[in-house]
Order: C-alpha cells, then sequence, then structure tokens
C-alpha cells in the first residue's frame, strides 16, 4: 500500500480520538432531528469526514497530494474501523469502560 506508516499512524490516532470523543457527535447529530433520519449514522458521517479532513490536511502539510491508491487505502482503513466507530456511537458507556478497565490492566500490568 502507499500511505506512510507515519500518516497511517496519524489516521488511526484521528479514529481513535473519534471513538473516544464519539457522543459528543452523536450529541451534535441529535440537533438535526427530524431533519435526519438516523442519528447514529448522522454521527458516523460526521466523524469520517473529520477524520478525512485530517487526512487530507496530513498530505497538504506535507505538501503532497494523495493519488488514487492512498484514498482507497484510506477508505479500506475507514471501512476496517468501521464497527468499532458505529458500536462507540451506539453504547458510548459500554466503549469507554472497556477502555478504562484496558488502561487499567496496561497499568497492573506496567507494575509488576
Amino acid at each position: 500500500m502507499t500511505i506512510s506508516k507515519e500518516n497511517k499512524e496519524f489516521i488511526d490516532s484521528l479514529v481513535d480520538y473519534y471513538i473516544n470523543e464519539s457522543e459528543s457527535y452523536r450529541q451534535i447529530a441529535e440537533n438535526f432531528v427530524p431533519e435526519i433520519r438516523s442519528i447514529a449514522d448522522t454521527a458516523f458521517g460526521i466523524i469520517t469526514g473529520c477524520v478525512y479532513a485530517g487526512f487530507l490536511q496530513a498530505y497538504q502539510n506535507q505538501q503532497q497530494v494523495p493519488d488514487l491508491d492512498d484514498v482507497k487505502e484510506f477508505n479500506q482503513i475507514m471501512k476496517d474501523r468501521a464497527p468499532l466507530i458505529k458500536k462507540a456511537i451506539l453504547e458510548p458507556k459500554i466503549l469507554q469502560s472497556n477502555e478504562k478497565e484496558k488502561d487499567d490492566r496496561e497499568i497492573d500490568k506496567d507494575e509488576k
């Protein structure tokens, strides 16, 4: 694939950030009821758009333009992460609780 390791890591960090903040984006989507049909799908679209904007900005900061293969690879990354994004939107409290448990386990592991 063609996206650099640094840009892939950046995209992953953006997705992680938006997953952690998914409840905020769900609340933004709720402001558009009744004009929208699905709060979850609207929040998903907002998050995906934000990650895509970050992807394009990363290339612009490097004075590059993503080619078709880069965009295809970005789309695949987003498709792979889509279930996690959707789950975070639909079940934000459960996901946050699971992340805290994961962090606690990592702290315990580091202390041993």
